[in-house]
């Protein structure tokens, strides 16, 4: 935003004391001395108008100049620091269970789960983010990118492992392992990683406790998500694990209560502004310097040239 002001507007009175000046201040001559000075004036009237222009151009630009004018901008300057995410999310057989959503009893846990990532995604707008999906096996779904339409449309074609040929078991540590090797390329400030599961671990090739030393190792922060009942995941392992990862562990028996927790997570783990106000200035007296140096040289040639 443009904004024209006065640095020090008090000297635009100067115009004022001038005017005042020359219309009571005149100098006034003797007829007994000048007895003809009033016919004198009125034949020079017409050659001095060009003079007296002058003079007050001069005087206005200069008090203008003085006055110092100078144009302000406004600028924004926003840093946005953003987050590096990976989603680990459980494709297992047991995610085919209906009615955690109870205003749909039909879906199945891995649908709710869908469009609940599928809307933490989109709120997510500067952060890369990455997914991986576990049954027996875990993989990469998605490497760690900007384009959300693009992850949101892998998201929605996620499918259970039985239907996809990757098993119907459990293999948590497994998908940890390769969601941290996402991270290891990541050059965010922030990593997180994000694991919902509704099972217990019964299939992974990496042990616990290498699991467990790899998260405490790593400069990322680890939530953990258990959804279903009490019985249906090891809530004191996700705890251990979040806990290993300088996180927080969740329960969610209900699709409502799942949608609350990534919320919680989108606020906790806000991505940064840094917002910085720049201010510009233009000074702007060079001009109405020159031209009140320009018109009295002006106005000095010719009063010498007419002799006026």
């Amino acid at each position: 935003m443009s904004q024209f002001n006065f640095e020090y507007p008090f000297f635009l009175v100067l115009i004022l004391l001038f005017y005042i000046c020359a219309k009571w201040c005149k100098e006034r001559s003797r007829a007994i001395f000048f007895p003809h000075v009033g016919t004198l004036i009125a034949k020079t009237s017409k050659k001095s108008s060009l003079l007296t222009w002058l003079k007050w151009i001069g005087i206005v630009s200069a008090v203008i100049a003085l006055a110092s004018p100078v144009i302000t901008k406004d600028y924004s300057n926003s840093k946005k620091e953003g987050r590096d995410i990976v989603l680990v999310i459980d494709a297992s057989d047991s995610m085919r269970q209906q009615g955690f959503d109870p205003n749909n009893i039909l879906k199945n846990k891995f649908d709710v789960v869908k469009e609940v990532v599928g809307d933490f995604i989109k709120k997510r707008k500067n952060d890369r983010i990455g997914m991986v999906t576990f049954a027996d096996v875990a993989f990469i779904a998605s490497p760690l990118t900007f384009e959300k339409e693009f992850l949101n449309n892998i998201t929605k074609m996620q499918r259970l492992g039985s239907e996809v040929g990757i098993g119907k078991r459990t293999a948590i540590n497994d998908a940890l392992v390769h969601a941290y090797n996402l991270m290891s390329k990541s050059k965010a400030k922030s990593k997180i990683v994000i694991l919902l599961t509704d099972g217990i671990d019964n299939m992974s090739k990496i042990s616990v406790s290498d699991v467990k030393d790899m998260i405490e190792k790593r400069d990322v922060k680890l939530y953990t998500i258990g959804i279903g009942g009490p019985r249906d995941y090891d809530a004191k392992y996700l705890k251990e694990l979040a806990k290993a990862g300088k996180g927080q562990a969740y329960a969610a028996r209900s699709a409502a209560m799942l949608n609350n927790i990534y919320d919680e997570i989108d606020k906790l783990e806000a991505s940064k502004l840094n917002h910085k106000k720049i201010i510009k200035h233009t000074y702007l007296y060079t001009y109405p310097l020159f031209l009140a140096i320009l018109s009295f040289l002006l106005f000095i040639y010719y009063r010498n040239s007419k002799g006026v």
